[in-house]
């Protein structure tokens, strides 16, 4: 493990950069890039929406590519557009701009994972792939606490921020060239066939996914622009929520303990119920914002939860194809993200605020409907904890 802790270690910034940095710090950044570029909370949403829509072929790409190319190649490719993307968008001048550099972050994102965890499979030996695993897939959370930290200094300065971001994506993927081994043979990654994907329990999988994707973008999006249009929070608090969010996000690599402890029904439900209960806090935030914080907390501890507990029952379900049952979730999950962002921003520019998050506290409590039909053995258990 010690001598391939460099690899480890840049596999981990590659997920902060794609996942924390490319991904998620649109939301905590749009106040102030809405107000320069004069978006619309539709036009901000469908925007948004754009990187979840290229986040799902970001993992086709990655699953069918990374066999011919080799996961040096994928990775390097993950890096180089997520630099780009945030590049584009430190001088973004329109929102067509913004939307195409969404895109290319979206893309990286979904370029991220498969070579990454084929990294692993191939460079470390079995008792040893769970540990480099988890340290690698907990760059989401820290990367969100990143940036978070990273509003804070540069306080209201979006495009020096990305700019200073593109700068740190350029140095990680220069460090991915020079650590990622490069392919010797036959690569490991299986190739998708998407055929396999139909299943007994796939449906009320893929409904499950669905809905939690597509519910959660009330946060990821929009929760920040809800906080300073609603609850007149300064940007130093609106950068301090999304500090908890990530922090106590972190709290969610427990979901392999919980499912073993509770069953997978039992802390799926749970967990997307948590989610249902921060979108409604949030909007009774805008009467008493200090429960803006507790929001947050509940989320950012529930999504990394729920979308564990989703891999955990994709594998459950797929024995025979790992592989679908470790990529099936998370695609369904983006494009629940990439339907629920534009809406969203249209029910707000029609309603108002608060009867959007109400509508959408209701469907996510309602995506607990949808859950596995039974528990998950140990042997089922397994695929999950080597590739998380």
């Amino acid at each position: 493990m010690k001598r391939h802790a460099n690899m480890v270690a840049a596999a981990f910034a590659l997920t902060a950069l794609t996942y924390g940095l490319t991904r998620f710090a649109y939301g905590l950044l749009l106040p102030s890039i809405r107000t320069d570029l004069n978006l619309n909370a539709v036009s901000a949403g469908w925007i948004g929406g754009l990187a979840f829509a290229s986040y799902c072929l970001g993992v086709v790409m990655a699953f069918t590519l990374v066999d011919r190319f080799g996961e040096r190649c994928i990775t390097v490719l993950a890096g180089s557009c997520a630099t780009g993307a945030m590049a584009i968008i430190a001088v973004s001048w329109s929102g067509w701009s913004l939307s195409f550099a969404m895109a290319l972050g979206g893309l990286s994102t979904g370029l991220t994972s498969p070579p990454l965890a084929s990294t692993v499979a191939r460079t470390f030996s079995h008792p040893n792939q769970p540990k480099a695993n988890g340290l690698i897939n907990s760059g989401t959370a820290v990367g969100i606490v990143i940036s978070g930290a990273a509003a804070l200094a540069f306080y209201g300065s979006w495009r020096p921020l990305y700019a200073a971001f593109a700068g740190l994506g350029l140095i990680i993927t220069f460090w991915l060239f020079w650590t990622i081994p490069p392919r010797n043979g036959k690569n490991v990654a299986e190739k998708l066939h998407w055929g396999n994907a139909h299943v007994p329990g796939a449906r009320n999988l893929m409904a499950g996914s669905f809905i939690v994707g597509f519910a959660s973008t009330a946060v990821w999006t929009f929760g920040a622009n809800i906080m300073q249009d609603e609850m007149d929070f300064s940007r130093y608090q609106i950068a301090t929520s999304w500090i908890v969010l990530g922090v106590v996000g972190i709290g969610g690599s427990s979901t392999g303990s919980l499912v073993q402890h509770l069953g997978l029904p039992a802390v799926h439900r749970l967990s997307v119920a948590m989610m249902g209960i921060a979108i409604a806090f949030l909007a009774a935030a805008i009467g008493y914002s200090h429960l803006a914080f507790i929001a947050l907390g509940l989320f950012g501890f529930g999504y990394i939860v729920t979308t564990g507990a989703l891999l955990i029952w994709g594998v459950s379900i797929y024995t025979r194809h790992p592989a679908l049952g470790l990529s099936v979730p998370f695609l369904i999950v983006a494009i629940g993200q990439t339907v629920g962002a534009p809406i969203f921003g249209l029910l707000w520019d029609v309603g108002g605020s608060v009867s959007a998050l109400v509508i959408f506290a209701l469907v996510m409590a309602a995506g607990a409907s949808f859950t596995a039909a039974k528990k998950v053995s140990a042997e089922q258990m397994r695929p999950i904890r080597e590739n998380r």
